[in-house]
């Protein structure tokens, strides 16, 4: 069955189930993590525990233990492997951060603003570097073949955002495009693993990984709403760090689009990077709203988590499926 809207549950959507239903694994997930990220340079651990214990969702590895939940895995190879996943991810996190001059991540100071550019790169590199080591470990030629891809495919989709920035005419599709690569890549390789130790066939396999990589996109299309849609607080990041960064975003594509010709004046200068201060800031947002932009943008969001959905449909029903069902709602319904 297919569906373009989100059946939304009586209650508002949480992630408990899904930190329910992985609490058990996720604390030998965390143990492999501690464990992996030590090395006789101090700063390394210094640095990288300034984000890996930072409050992060760590939706990616618990999207791991899901799946093979969800599959019935009944092994422990999940484990490693779901810290590979947080480490690419946060790997690629300290790299944003250098790359974009970022200043807040998770509600701090950002580890490039603590730690200097440098170190902040080179303990990125070395998290991927621990990465593959698990990722070795394991000994499966698939596993490292689809997290090796999915890193590649990040690095790539970075680095077309990159060729977009302050590029007014990317279309919808481009962007679909970069958070399909940048975001949704590694969600769907991490959701795709549990059918992989578990052996499972290719249907199942692939189950996962649309239910994983359309679940990402949900999940990036909101975080680009948010910034026009929230403070600082929620987000844990400067509001308005795309619209500074000239990122053309969903919400900025809508509103150009349905803009007037005076607007679309501002756009472009906006983007070009010659409209930067506060009050152009408080003018994008207005906009924003004006064309009901934000609100667009999570209705795309909630078709992309209706597909994320519908792709665990050939699961038998039970806890894991309804965590990872609720998981979906969670990405579109929420605020930070």
């Amino acid at each position: 069955m297919t569906a373009d809207v989100v059946p939304l549950p009586r209650r508002r959507p949480t992630l408990d189930p899904m930190l329910a239903l992985t609490a058990h694994g996720m604390n030998a997930v965390n143990a492999v993590i501690l464990e992996r990220m030590q090395s006789d340079i101090p700063l390394i651990p210094r640095l990288a525990g300034h984000l890996i214990s930072g409050g992060g969702k760590r939706l990616r590895p618990m999207l791991t233990l899901a799946g093979a939940e969800l599959v019935g895995y009944q092994g422990a190879r999940q484990h490693k492997l779901a810290a590979a996943v947080e480490f690419i991810h946060t790997a690629t996190l300290l790299h944003d951060d250098v790359v974009d001059g970022s200043e807040l991540r998770r509600g701090k100071a950002a580890a490039n603003i603590i730690f200097g550019n440098p170190a902040t790169v080179l303990v990125g590199d070395f998290l991927f570097s621990r990465a593959f080591e698990l990722m070795t470990e394991d000994g499966s030629l698939k596993v490292l073949k689809i997290l090796s891809g999915a890193s590649a495919i990040i690095a790539e989709g970075e680095v077309s955002q990159l060729t977009a920035q302050r590029q007014i005419e990317t279309s919808e599709e481009r962007y679909l495009q970069i958070i399909g690569a940048k975001t949704a890549a590694l969600f769907a390789a991490a959701s795709r693993i549990g059918a992989v130790v578990a052996e499972c066939g290719e249907r199942e396999e692939q189950a996962l990984d649309d239910y994983g990589r359309n679940l990402g996109v949900a999940f990036q299309l909101v975080d680009d709403a948010i910034d026009y849609d929230s403070d600082a607080a929620e987000m844990g990041k400067d509001q308005g760090d795309d619209f500074r960064e000239g990122k053309m975003t969903l919400p900025v594509i809508f509103a150009y689009a349905r803009g007037t010709p005076e607007e679309r004046k501002f756009w472009q200068a906006a983007i070009a990077g010659h409209r930067t201060s506060d009050d152009d800031l408080a003018e994008a947002i207005a906009l924003i709203g004006k064309y009901e932009a934000v609100e667009a943008t999570r209705d795309r969001a909630r078709h992309f988590a209706a597909r994320a959905v519908d792709a665990i449909s050939i699961f038998p029903d039970g806890r894991a499926r309804a965590a990872m069902a609720e998981a979906a709602h969670f990405a579109v319904m929420r605020g930070y």
